[in-house]
C-alpha cells in the first residue's frame, strides 16, 4: 500500500512540474517584471543640475504607475560619457533605465572613441526640450549678447564661457556664436550645470551656456543671474524677459533633450511598460505642476517619434563634426 501511495504522489509531483515548467515556458517575458529588485535611473550628471532635478520629479511617478522601486543613480564625468557608457553596457533586464541627453549622448561617440553608440540605447520616451541660454552675473557690465561679442571679438580669448562638457548642447551654442559673430571665446568645460552654475556665481568665468530651465530655477534666487539670450526661435513663455539671439541679430538656435532609455535588447515587453508609465506621468496633473514648479520645459515624444529625431540629429552632428571639429581628433 505504502509503495503504490509513493509513486501515486510521485506521479502527480511530476504532473505538476511539468504543468508548472510549461506555464514558465509559455508566459511571455517580463511577465515577473517587477518584482521586489529596484530599477536603477542613470543620470550622467552631478546631483542638482536640470537632468537631475527631471530624473527626481519623473522618478516618483514611474514608481507610482510601475509599482516599483526607483533609484536616481548619478554617474557623472567626461561630458556624460561615464553614464551614458554605463547605461549602455548595462544588463537589459529592465533594471537598468537612464537619462540621456541629446546632444551630448550622440556627440561623444562623433568627438571621440566611445565604448558606445547611439544604436546601444532603446529610446522610450523624450520628457524635457530646454533651450540654451548665455547669461553672465548680475553685476556682469554686458547686458545684451551683442555686448558680449563686441568685448569678445575686440579681445580674442579674454571672454571665459562655461558650459557642461565638451560636445553638449551648451557648448554647440558656444561655437555656433563664433561663426555667427566672428567671435572668439575661450570654452571652459564643467562636468554638468552646478558647478559651472557655482563658476559664475564666483565670478570665476565671464560667462555660462546653460539651459533657460536650469537659469530660471536658480535666478529667481535673489536674481543673482542675468539672461543675455536664449537660443530659440522664439522667446519662452516662462521667461519673457529673455531676448532670442536671433531678435540680437545672431541666428543661432540649441536646446537639450532629455528622455528616458534602456540598453538595446531590453524586452519590449518591459519596454512597452516602462513607455506607459511615462506616457501616463506626463498627463498627470501632479506631475505637470511638479514640472512647472521645476521650471522643466516638457515636450512629450513616444519612442518611434524621438528615436526618428536623434537618427536626425546623430547626422547633422556628423556633418557639423566634418566641417568643424569641436575638439582636437
Amino acid at each position: 500500500m505504502t509503495s503504490r501511495r509513493s509513486l501515486l504522489i510521485a506521479g502527480v509531483a511530476g504532473i505538476l512540474a511539468l504543468s508548472g515548467a510549461m506555464t514558465l515556458a509559455t508566459a511571455p517575458a517580463g511577465a515577473a517584471w517587477p518584482n521586489d529588485k529596484p530599477i536603477e535611473m542613470i543620470v550622467a550628471y552631478p546631483a542638482g543640475g536640470g537632468t537631475d532635478i527631471g530624473a527626481r520629479t519623473l522618478q516618483v511617478f514611474l514608481e507610482k504607475y510601475l509599482k516599483a522601486s526607483v533609484v536616481v543613480v548619478n554617474r557623472p564625468g567626461a561630458g556624460g560619457e561615464v553614464g551614458f557608457t554605463a547605461l549602455a553596457l548595462a544588463k537589459p533586464d529592465g533594471y537598468t533605465i537612464g537619462m540621456i541627453n541629446s546632444p551630448a549622448a550622440l556627440t561623444v561617440p562623433i568627438e571621440r572613441k566611445a565604448r558606445y553608440k547611439l544604436e546601444d540605447f532603446e529610446p522610450i520616451a523624450n520628457i524635457v526640450d530646454d533651450y540654451s541660454a548665455l547669461s553672465v552675473h548680475v553685476d556682469s557690465p554686458y547686458k545684451t549678447v551683442a555686448d558680449l561679442v563686441a568685448f569678445a571679438k575686440a579681445n580674442p580669448g579674454a571672454v571665459t564661457i562655461a558650459s557642461t562638457g565638451i560636445g553638449s548642447d551648451d557648448h554647440l551654442g558656444i561655437i555656433y556664436l563664433e561663426k555667427a559673430s566672428g567671435a572668439k571665446f575661450t570654452h571652459v568645460p564643467f562636468p554638468g550645470t552646478a558647478p559651472a552654475r557655482t563658476a559664475l556665481l564666483g565670478r570665476h568665468i565671464t560667462a555660462a551656456a546653460l539651459n533657460i530651465g536650469e537659469v530660471t530655477a536658480f535666478s529667481g534666487d535673489a536674481a543673482k543671474l542675468r539672461v543675455l539670450g536664449i537660443m530659440a526661435a522664439k522667446r519662452w513663455t516662462d521667461r519673457p524677459d529673455a531676448p532670442t539671439f536671433r531678435e540680437q541679430g545672431f541666428e543661432v538656435i540649441m536646446s537639450s533633450q532629455r528622455g528616458l532609455a534602456a540598453p538595446k535588447g531590453t524586452p519590449k515587453e518591459i519596454i512597452d511598460r516602462i513607455a506607459a508609465a511615462v506616457a501616463q506621468t506626463m498627463k498627470d496633473p501632479d506631475f505637470i505642476e511638479k514640472a512647472r514648479q521645476q521650471v522643466l520645459p516638457l515636450d512629450y515624444k513616444a519612442a518611434a517619434d524621438w528615436s526618428a529625431e536623434l537618427t536626425k540629429a546623430d547626422a547633422q552632428y556628423r556633418e557639423v563634426w566634418q566641417a568643424t571639429p569641436w575638439q582636437a581628433k
